[in-house]
């Protein structure tokens, strides 16, 4: 679940970070962004979009993004937009990115 707050520079420097954090596999991940759905809770925004990430994995989908008409061409990311999907079956692995004012940025690993 990306933090995606739909801003050019916050956008690509979240796209960058997945790449250095997942390396070649990181263009093959589901990339979900839930606050196209809920808008920017400011400081609920990071507990009730891990709230959503285990959920996902509870029932095995990734939830789609809305309003995504054109995706920037900087952002190689596999996003989910348009339909939810099903997630595999078996062991998976999901993180949540939350980024907040004054550099304030955790990313939460939750595994099923």
């Amino acid at each position: 679940n990306a933090h995606a707050t739909s801003t050019p520079v916050g956008d690509i420097a979240e796209c960058k970070a997945i790449h250095a954090a997942l390396g070649a596999q990181a263009t093959s991940v589901a990339v979900s962004a839930t606050k196209s759905m809920t808008g920017h809770l400011l400081g609920a925004a990071g507990s009730l979009e891990a709230i959503f990430t285990v959920l996902a994995l509870r029932d095995g989908i990734a939830p789609a993004q809305i309003n995504l008409d054109d995706k920037d061409p900087a952002i190689d990311l596999d996003v989910v937009a348009g339909e939810s999907r099903r997630l595999p079956d078996g062991d998976i692995v999901a993180l949540d990115n939350s980024f907040g004012f004054g550099g304030h940025n955790v990313a939460l690993a939750f595994r099923r």
